[in-house]
């Protein structure tokens, strides 16, 4: 299956690869079952969850829960299916960040959100709006490949690098999304 592709050390953007919802269903059954009445919302986000967008190979998983605390019991949870907590200081106390495996390159991210905050609504959003527009999906895709290219990938420093410099584009569809009505699912 494509996620495999994943194991390069370098950030690569493939092609589309028809396995990734299927990767996600799999890994969300597994969370699901893992986390029970703590996962309210499991969803597929980042470039994977976006039909014909090219993309890094890595499964981006958005749990939403109705709260963030202790985090410990998310971290014991999701080790028991091979997450790892990657530790991302501030963020850890509204993002918190998970990785399977847990050396880079990885194929699996997870990241927890209170359920109805900003992060849940924005991921949701730049997802469903990049759906919907394949033309500014394309101007991502050309962007992450430049960006890709600048950014070897072997350091933390440079995949940061990497998901920093989209900020700029990420913020203008998400004004756009907003502007439009693009808000959280029933």
């Amino acid at each position: 299956m494509g996620v495999t592709k994943a194991r390069v050390a370098m950030i690569t953007i493939f092609p589309y690869d028809i396995s990734w919802p299927v990767l996600f269903s799999i890994e969300a059954a597994s969370i699901r079952e893992t986390l029970g009445a703590l996962a309210l919302r499991v969803e597929h986000v980042g470039s994977t969850a976006v039909p014909g967008l090219a993309a890094k190979p890595v499964i981006d998983i958005q749990i939403s829960a109705a709260t963030l605390e202790p985090l410990s019991v998310y971290f014991q949870l999701l080790d028991h299916i091979g997450y790892t907590h990657v530790p991302l200081g501030e963020v850890d106390l509204v993002y918190p960040l998970f990785q399977k495996p847990a050396t880079w390159p990885s194929t699996h991210h997870i990241h927890i959100c209170t359920v109805g905050s900003e992060l849940e609504f924005r991921h949701l959003a730049f997802r469903d709006y990049l759906r919907d527009h394949p033309a500014v999906a394309s101007e991502y895709v050309d962007l992450k490949r430049e960006l890709a290219a600048a950014n070897h990938g072997t350091t933390l420093e440079s995949r940061e690098r990497y998901s920093l410099a989209k900020t700029p584009f990420v913020t203008a569809v998400l004004k756009d999304a907003i502007s439009k009505g693009y808000s959280l699912p029933p």
